[in-house]
């Protein structure tokens, strides 16, 4: 269930939140998706759908796409759902390039956005305070893929406008969950992470966003009331925990971790981490990170926590629960250390020049701050799936999830003794 196969096409439970979480309002992004050759679906959008891209396409872009003729213009949807629509834009077969434009594009198109709120004031002020919350969280988000695609970090972009934007058509598949833990991989992974965080972007730099995401998305919990069995059973049980006070206890351990504030991606998992076709011999620039809707500066340690979490789940199940879990396979020390070479070779200029003792202390006190982190992690993601539980429409067994990220947590917590 939870995978990327082209630009950010995906049925992810952790990309299926949106950008901006406030008091008011849950954007909810109920993705889907299989591979590139599957996902595409032969029926064509509507009419109206169909002439606006064709006019997008050809507004924005050179070459060829200039003198396509609308009636051969080739368009397919790739997918629909309440936060956005893709489509693949083709040149017809026999239409020559001209000068080097990209024969196929990606469409997406803002959908509508589904709220949630606990609040019982004025309907009418909410209902304007979620309309630019939205606006808001489009706009910081086109911004961020603009300056990534610019830095070539991501997608190209190749136009924007108010209704969406055109993206680079990206041929490639998504990393499988037991990739993530091989060598050579993981070492341009950390790479590719090292590069992420070294970013300057003109966003709020102060880490808000873990805490203020978690303390909103509690809020919601302690909001919600199930009438499925199963899930109110499973949704007493999380509450026995005292999730409030146990994430001040969290909170309060991760205020004395040291771990730098960077740019952050906030959803490192396998499906955000394309394998670029053409290019799997590679021995490096094989990989492509893509969905960023989550990023924002936030800690270091939360960002690799939360990578390192991502080698304990296969979304690839195809039964009930549709994913499973195995906390064995987070990665032990020495893979954690190896990890950490890679990215500070990366991320620190000076850190060759190092002694291999005082490399060593800097790749220890790393392992103490991201494992912390991780805590985190799970936590998040925990009260994400209570809350996907009760409002989402995927076919996914968010409940279990829920129940899954949190066993993780206490587990972790008990090998950490914090």
């Amino acid at each position: 269930m939870k995978t990327k196969f082209v630009n950010g096409v995906s049925s992810s439970p952790s990309m299926s939140l949106g950008l901006l979480v406030s008091e008011n309002v849950l954007e909810v992004q109920p993705d889907s998706g299989t591979d590139c050759e599957d996902i595409i679906r032969p029926d064509e959008p509507d009419h109206q759908t169909k002439h606006n891209a064709y006019l997008w396409c050809k507004e924005f872009l050179h070459g060829a796409w200039k003198s396509v003729d609308e009636d051969h213009f080739q368009i397919s949807i790739i997918r629909g759902g309440l936060s956005n629509k893709l489509f693949l834009c083709s040149l017809p077969e026999n239409q020559p390039s001209l000068g080097g434009e990209p024969r196929n594009i990606l469409l997406r198109l803002y959908g509508q956005i589904l709220q949630m709120s606990c609040n019982k004031g004025d309907s009418r002020q909410s209902d304007i305070e979620n309309h630019f919350q939205g606006a808001d969280a489009m706009v910081l988000e086109s911004v961020m893929f603009a300056i990534l695609a610019e830095r070539e970090l991501g997608p190209k972009l190749y136009g924007i406008f108010p209704q969406g934007r055109l993206e680079q058509f990206v041929p490639s598949r998504k990393l499988s969950t037991d990739e993530l833990s091989v060598p050579a991989i993981s070492a341009e992974i950390a790479e590719k992470i090292a590069k992420f965080h070294g970013m300057r972007m003109p966003f709020n730099k102060e880490p808000k966003w873990l805490f203020g995401t978690m303390e909103k998305y509690m809020d919601q919990v302690l909001c919600l009331t199930f009438t499925r069995e199963s899930h109110l059973l499973s949704f007493s049980h999380l509450l026995s925990y005292d999730l409030p006070k146990e994430m001040d206890n969290l909170k309060c351990l991760l205020e004395s971790t040291s771990s730098p504030v960077v740019f952050c991606h906030n959803d490192l998992q396998e499906g955000n981490i394309l394998l670029l076709s053409g290019r799997e011999n590679e021995d490096q620039q094989r990989l492509m990170l893509i969905d960023f809707e989550y990023s924002s500066y936030n800690y270091r340690g939360f960002d690799i926590g939360n990578f390192f979490c991502e080698w304990t789940y296969d979304y690839t199940w195809d039964k009930f629960p549709f994913f499973k879990a195995n906390t064995k396979n987070y990665p032990p020390k020495e893979q954690q250390m190896q990890f950490f070479q890679s990215y500070l070779l990366e991320f620190d200029s000076g850190f060759a020049n190092l002694s291999e003792k005082d490399q060593q202390k800097l790749k220890e006190k790393m392992l103490v701050e991201v494992d912390r982190f991780a805590l985190a992690s799970h936590f998040f993601w925990g009260l994400w799936s209570i809350i996907q539980a009760k409002i989402s429409t995927i076919e996914f067994g968010y409940m279990e999830y829920a129940i899954a990220r949190f066993d993780a947590y206490f587990e972790l917590k008990r090998k950490l003794r914090v």
